[in-house]
């Protein structure tokens, strides 16, 4: 299986959003704009520069807009061809022309276990990414992308890779989060993942960030899993199970977009980061706390 090209990424996108109501009542998380992209294009772009070319978009009610962002548009095409459109065009053509798009339909919230085992035919007993739908991770300039360290690490190791990063102590109930032992720089072997722990329970600080390269086994381990709270198929659970994972400590800078202050985050850093935002950005907020 090591000699394996990692080709396919599954992205789970079927959530209600429902800590961003009413921004999501009709529209659906991941298209929010985090400055001039929608969330779920930063995670499209980073697999394709990943050199993933099979892309599957796992949606559910209300997701239609995803579909459209990422089908053509004559009319705006014509605009742009004429001259009379936006002057930058180049960022719109380049995501219509993304390859391999393929599109699954969660019918039921029956969680993200559920979600990911809806794809066992399409990647076909080959390893996959699986990156959220709904998080971004930046590489520093000149650096391998989040994914790519995963792919890096599993060619290594030859296992599963769950990407880690240390967290704050008042966050652990949020994550998964791992124990292990330290095998390499920045990499764990993985003994056990425990979904939500209180502090007390934690077994470490490193968490889970929402990015994943899995071995096909998840499959399996997925369909032994019972559902848990709510009814729904828990991912941590299945990960549990597999006979071998590694977590990984990347150089990324990630921003969870799960709720409205992570998303003010991202779109506020991202957009100082950008030379033609930057200036005036900081103009404006350092007029604000002046006049206050």
């Amino acid at each position: 299986m090591s000699g394996n090209r990692v080709r396919k990424v599954v992205i789970p996108a079927a959530g209600l959003g429902t800590r961003f109501l009413p921004i999501t009542k009709a529209q659906p998380k991941e298209m929010l704009p985090v400055v001039d992209k929608p969330v779920i294009q930063y995670v499209v772009e980073e697999a394709v520069a990943s050199g993933i070319d099979d892309i599957i978009i796992i949606t559910g009610r209300n997701k239609r807009a995803i579909e459209d962002h990422f089908d053509r548009s004559i009319e705006l095409e014509d605009k742009f061809s004429n001259g009379t459109g936006s002057h930058h065009p180049d960022s719109f053509i380049d995501i219509t022309e993304i390859p391999n798009i393929h599109y699954i339909r969660q019918r039921e919230p029956k969680g993200l276990g559920d979600a990911i085992l809806l794809t066992e035919k399409h990647c076909n007993d080959e390893p996959f990414v699986v990156l959220l739908g709904d998080t971004i991770t930046i590489a520093p300039k000149g650096e391998l992308t989040c994914t790519s360290q995963m792919i890096r690490a599993y060619n290594k190791c030859n296992k599963s890779v769950i990407a880690v990063e240390p967290v704050p102590e008042y966050k652990i109930p949020d994550y998964g989060i791992i124990d292990g032992e330290k095998i390499g720089d920045g990499l764990y072997e993985i003994t056990d993942i425990i979904e939500k722990p209180a502090v007390s329970e934690a077994p470490s600080n490193l968490g889970a960030i929402g990015c994943y390269l899995f071995t096909p086994e998840i499959f399996a381990r997925l369909k032994e899993t019972k559902p848990g709270k709510g009814g729904e198929i828990q991912l941590t659970d299945a990960i549990r199970k597999l006979s071998g994972s590694v977590g990984l400590v990347t150089n990324c800078r990630r921003y969870d977009i799960g709720d409205k202050l992570g998303w003010m985050t991202a779109f506020f850093e991202l957009a100082l980061q950008r030379e033609e935002f930057r200036d005036d950005l900081l103009n404006i907020l350092r007029k604000d706390v002046c006049e206050k």
